[in-house]
């Protein structure tokens, strides 16, 4: 099954050249079936990262462009009248899929982003009386853009917490941008084709669930999210005074998931110290709160976290 791993990655490389770390990280995600927010510049591929994705595994697709006049019914749906039988029935929104990416999620305000809390954690949807189960698979991608100020919402920290993985995109290389511009400008882009099913999606997620965690590592995992909640007790009294609110029950549980999907696609059967030092600060970065002080002083989640990584002890 690792060969169809790297056999998607090639066909998401047809059109996207670099973000590896993006790729691994959506990978993750849906190999672990959590949610991803992807932040980033304009014009990083991270639409078309997803797009491609989901190309390659055949999964249903739909985009929602998410601006600061969206309904929630826009998303999720709506009863509509129909006046021929004098009844009410259901308009299924673009939630009813597999994948769906919500672009630029930060322009839409509460309301809507509250109507996006069910779905990411019950995978269902209730209109009016009715609740509906989604097919599985089913997950979120959510963009951001941090360069713009004007037009945009904080997400609320209920729904951040909802994110498994938080992935932060950089620009490419000069190399890879040298590459993207002559593709581009020659329009050479090979077509994806879809190279996995449904079954072959449920085989690695078995495999996954498989992989070795020793009792050792599980407990590191475990310190490491204590230690953002009680820096006090590990040596860490200068981030006392920076952290709000430490990681949540949830950022345990996802860690314990997302390790081994690491460990899998970096083709092991065991998972390892440095798998969960690897995506610790995906996984933690938007659900630690920081006080005024760490605003003010310019200190990030990223900092935070790096700090408890060299400080907590490796088994």
């Amino acid at each position: 099954m690792i060969s169809k791993i790297q056999t998607i990655k090639k066909e998401v490389a047809k059109v996207v050249v670099g973000q590896d770390k993006m790729i691994d990280g959506l990978l993750v995600a849906l190999l672990c079936e959590g949610h991803i927010l992807i932040e980033g510049v304009p014009g990083l591929a991270k639409t078309t990262t997803v797009n491609a994705l989901a190309k390659s595994l055949g999964l249903n697709f739909k985009r929602a462009q998410f601006t600061p006049d969206l309904l929630p019914s826009d998303i999720l749906g709506a009863e509509i009248y129909d006046p021929q039988n004098n009844s009410f029935k259901i308009k299924k929104g673009p939630i009813f899929t597999n994948l769906l990416l919500a672009d630029e999620i930060n322009r839409a305000p509460a309301k809507v982003q509250s109507a996006l809390l069910e779905v990411m954690q019950e995978k269902q949807v209730t209109l009016g009386d009715a609740t509906f189960k989604l097919d599985p698979p089913f997950f979120v991608m959510a963009t951001q853009n941090p360069v713009e100020q004007e037009g945009v919402y904080q997400l609320p920290e209920a729904q951040l917490d909802r994110f498994m993985l938080k992935i932060v995109v950089d620009y490419n290389t000069k190399d890879e941008e040298l590459e993207i511009a002559r593709r581009i400008s020659s329009g050479k882009f090979e077509k994806i084709e879809p190279v996995i099913t449904h079954e072959d999606l449920e085989e690695l997620k078995k495999a996954i669930q498989n992989v070795h965690i020793d009792s050792e590592v599980e407990e590191y995992i475990i310190e490491l999210v204590n230690a953002t909640r009680n820096p006090s007790e590990y040596g860490l009294e200068e981030l006392k005074d920076f952290i709000q609110f430490g990681a949540s029950p949830r950022v345990s549980i996802d860690m314990f998931k997302a390790v081994k999907a690491m460990a899998y696609l970096r083709g092991k059967d065991f998972v390892t110290p440095v798998d969960v030092a690897y995506i610790a600060k995906e996984i933690m970065r938007h659900r630690i709160v920081l006080t005024y002080e760490a605003e003010a002083e310019g200190i990030t989640t990223d900092e935070i976290i790096q700090k408890v990584l060299e400080t907590v002890a490796i088994p």
